[in-house]
């Protein structure tokens, strides 16, 4: 099963919120998943992050992937410095 963490939508029409959530790759966004560990809400200025880093780089390390966005947010907060400092590599 390939795992994914990415960004299920929820809002309101034009009003969008995201949550991070860990799902297989296979689901539909906005279906079934196994995790959530976070939100994103993009219309706050300045745009709001909220992020359990632990359980983050946890999934990471286990072998899920981000999405584009996801890795790009992900690393905007510090969690991929974290991951690489998990694994023994340090930037």
């Amino acid at each position: 099963m390939a795992v994914r963490i990415r960004l299920r939508r929820m809002g309101a029409k034009k009003r969008p919120f995201y949550r991070f959530v860990v799902a297989d790759s296979r689901s539909p966004r906005d279906g079934k998943f196994i995790e959530e560990i976070g939100y994103y809400d993009p219309l706050k200025n300045p745009r709001e992050v909220r992020i359990e880093e632990d359980k983050a780089v946890e999934w990471m390390l286990k072998g899920a992937r981000p999405s584009e966005t996801v890795r790009r947010l992900f690393a905007e907060a510090g969690v991929m410095k974290k991951l690489d400092e998990a694994r023994g590599l340090g930037r």
